[in-house]
């Protein structure tokens, strides 16, 4: 019974519900769909909004590469020349480092010239010494003593004559290595004189270029979240050619021209999402309709042939009648 019981309250409670729905139904549904087609019409401009955002990103990485190729192209006119007033700036500082280096040792060897001689000069003085102190000695082991310090200092005399000569000899030779050195590097700060010159001439030419370039790429970077443009930079210095966004240009990859997939391609027209290349790893940013616009003009070309056959092929018929007639 109470089973039974239960079960006619919960239809009750059913049918109750049923008839407050039914009598607000219609109230309220031209509400629910306003809110239905309110609520889509969000998701689709969130949508749309999204897939311009997407495009604007592409389009500013585009219009970056194109100022970045520019920049590579004035940069690439300068050719090695940078390069080249480096290395010779280098290799001047390098010489005069030589230069001093030597310039040291001359003066380290004259310093030793100049001891050497203050020793033999005292020698001299000691021998005269030994031999006046000769003169006074009381046994033969005193002067045999005084005539060995004597020998000594005369073989230290002539040690020192020795020393002397090498170090003179060190220093003509260093002085010979500095004059050629002191002549090749005014050799090479004329060289580098003159490719500064050519480099200031060069870089005069494509300084207001440059520096116009180098503002609008400052703008486009602006346009781009700091993700994307790190990873940018990180294609183009890997890439040998600096192209970090390509176009697909007849169905491969303008950069290293590997064959895209149609469906692949039908993807990136849409532009809902950033697509890069399988082989390269750079940024598709849309198709060019290069193909297409070829194709037609084969066409056009082969019906204007095939309506000037029918042209001639009309013109001898009509030729042939004439003629017949006449």
């Amino acid at each position: 019974m109470k089973k039974n019981r239960y079960f006619f309250l919960f239809r009750l409670y059913i049918k109750k519900i049923r008839i407050f729905i039914g009598k607000y139904q219609k109230k309220h549904q031209l509400c629910i769909s306003f809110f239905v087609y309110s609520f889509a019409t969000q998701e689709n401009n969130s949508f749309i909004m999204i897939e311009r955002t997407i495009e604007q990103k592409l389009n500013a990485l585009l219009k970056l590469q194109s100022v970045d190729s520019k920049l590579d192209e004035l940069r690439r006119v300068r050719g090695d020349l940078p390069n080249e007033v480096q290395d010779l700036e280098d290799e001047i500082i390098g010489l005069q480092t030589r230069i001093n280096n030597f310039g040291n040792d001359v003066s380290a060897f004259e310093s030793e010239v100049e001891s050497r001689r203050q020793r033999k000069k005292d020698a001299d003085k000691l021998i005269q010494k030994y031999k006046d102190q000769q003169n006074n000695v009381k046994n033969n082991r005193e002067f045999e003593a005084l005539s060995k310090e004597i020998e000594a200092e005369e073989l230290e005399m002539q040690l020192c004559d020795k020393k002397i000569k090498d170090a003179q000899e060190k220093i003509m030779r260093k002085q010979d290595e500095i004059s050629k050195v002191d002549k090749n590097l005014s050799e090479r700060q004329k060289d580098l004189d003159a490719k500064k010159e050519e480099l200031n001439n060069i870089l005069a030419e494509s300084e207001n270029d440059e520096q116009k370039l180098l503002k609008d790429r400052e703008k486009q970077t602006k346009n781009i979240e700091d993700r994307l443009l790190r990873s940018y930079d990180k294609i183009r210095d890997n890439s040998i050619n600096g192209l970090a966004v390509v176009m697909v240009k007849r169905d491969a990859c303008g950069g290293c021209f590997n064959i895209v997939p149609p469906q692949r391609q039908a993807d990136i027209r849409e532009k809902k999402k950033i697509i890069v290349c399988e082989h390269c790893g750079r940024i598709l940013a849309g198709v060019e309709e290069v193909a297409i616009v070829e194709e037609k003009k084969t066409r056009g070309r082969k019906a204007g042939t095939t309506l000037s056959k029918k042209e001639e092929t009309t013109s001898s018929f009509t030729d042939i009648a004439a003629a017949e007639l006449g």
